[in-house]
């Protein structure tokens, strides 16, 4: 029988050039390869790209922008010289139990993307597979992973964390009891990496451009899709316009001359809370839902097919994760571990009980939170999820025909539910 873990373990070699150049007209933009002298069991050293793609049997390379300038009409693209992911070196990789593949580059990536609209606050976003499953901000880097984690220990096992200050002892300390693959930071606090290499599978990244990441904010990129005929979408990157409150557009519409605006302006906390939800958004995958509340994550939803489900979703993925986080702090074991153990007779089913009473109670941390939309609610479904669980503030893109439904929820809310528009469906990266 053979070793199927062997196949996560493997690295592949790859067929692609080291230098790709991309034409746009009489504008070339050209790229290297990406590799690292990498140490195999044995002790001997060759000279490695990234250890596979998507999945284990996928080749795949990562090329860095070196040479070459693009404008397309009235807008200018990023150049050469500003490598973030695409310029990790060795000595980048502090420690390396494992090199990286694609996933663990593009969740850095994506959690760069993040943080970048966050680089002024202490801020942790925590990913997986692209998509974020716990981000915050704090009083200090300890404060923000520690409540980015809580959101959902359980899709944070395992996943990559980026932040935008330095890793100190405390936040270390923190980062080692849990599984995680990757840690990229801007730089790490002496002791750290000893409390880190516990975990000795974990990719240690220190990446000094972090501290210039605000100034990516500006820059556009071109965005590539290929297509299983061989074909090419090509997209520039969006910017995210929705920064400051005067951003914010107040949720009114007209219906047969009838005006429709709604009624409860939102506190200072719930615009907080839109701004900080909108940066985090642009993040997930299209089609998506947030909860937010005080800075950091209550439940993400991740793109569906249709706005009532993914508000949904989130809503289910809020009370379990909930569940698990007071299991752990109350029995310091995980909820479905409890679970099994009463299932075998070694607990007492009380326990369990105490948890889903106190869930329930609390309707697992939503109540208060700001509910986030990328994209319009075209009926007000979407809206009534939300507000059955004391959500006190919407904000969405506004421009559905049936705006006014929405609107009509949130003043028939007790209490009533502030809603602001953004005029922009939510950037993906």
């Amino acid at each position: 029988m053979s070793n199927i873990k062997k196949m996560y373990s493997s690295i592949l070699g790859d067929s692609f050039p080291m230098e790709m150049t991309i034409s746009f007209d009489n504008q070339k933009l050209v790229y290297r390869k990406k590799t690292w002298n990498i140490k195999s069991a044995d002790g001997t050293e060759e000279e490695r790209g990234l250890r596979y793609g998507e999945n284990p049997n996928q080749e795949a390379a990562l090329y860095e922008l070196v040479n070459g300038n693009l404008v397309l009409g009235e807008c200018s693209y990023i150049n050469p010289g500003n490598g973030l992911v695409s310029a990790i070196t060795v000595d980048d990789m502090v420690q390396v139990g494992k090199h990286p593949g694609k996933i663990n580059l593009t969740d850095v990536d994506n959690g760069l993307n993040i943080i970048k609209y966050l680089a002024d606050k202490p801020a942790a976003a925590i990913l997986k597979h692209n998509n974020p499953c716990g981000a915050a901000v704090g009083v200090n880097l300890a404060d923000a992973y520690n409540k980015a984690n809580r959101v959902d220990r359980i899709a944070a096992f395992g996943g990559a964390v980026v932040t935008t200050l330095p890793v100190d002892r405390e936040t270390a300390k923190l980062m080692a009891e849990n599984y995680l693959e990757v840690v990229c930071a801007p730089d790490f606090e002496e002791g750290t990496l000893d409390i880190l290499a516990q975990r000795k599978n974990l990719r240690i990244i220190k990446m000094a451009g972090i501290n210039k990441l605000a100034d990516f904010e500006h820059h556009r990129f071109i965005d590539f899709k290929s297509l299983i005929d061989g074909g090419i979408i090509v997209q520039q990157s969006a910017i995210n316009t929705i920064r400051t409150p005067e951003d914010l557009m107040p949720a009114e519409t007209v219906r047969k001359g009838v005006e429709y605006r709604c009624e409860r302006q939102p506190t200072q906390r719930e615009i907080d809370d839109m701004l900080f939800g909108w940066a985090i958004e642009h993040g997930v995958t299209s089609n998506s839902v947030l909860y937010v509340k005080d800075g950091c994550t209550a439940s993400i939803g991740t793109g569906e097919q249709d706005r009532v489900g993914v508000a949904e979703i989130a809503v289910h993925k809020a009370y379990i994760k909930y569940a698990d986080m007071l299991c752990f702090d109350t029995y310091n074991i995980p909820y479905a571990q409890l679970a099994l153990e009463i299932k075998q007779g070694k607990k007492d089913k009380s326990m369990l009980e105490e948890i889903d009473i106190k869930v329930m109670a609390d309707k697992a941390g939503l109540s208060g939170s700001v509910m986030i939309s990328d994209a319009f609610f075209p009926f007000r479904d979407g809206v009534d999820v939300g507000i059955k669980e004391g959500i006190t503030a919407i904000l969405q893109p506004g421009g559905s025909l049936r705006d006014f439904e929405s609107i009509e929820a949130c003043n028939e809310a007790n209490p009533k539910v502030a809603m602001m528009y953004t005029g922009q469906r939510s950037f993906k990266h």
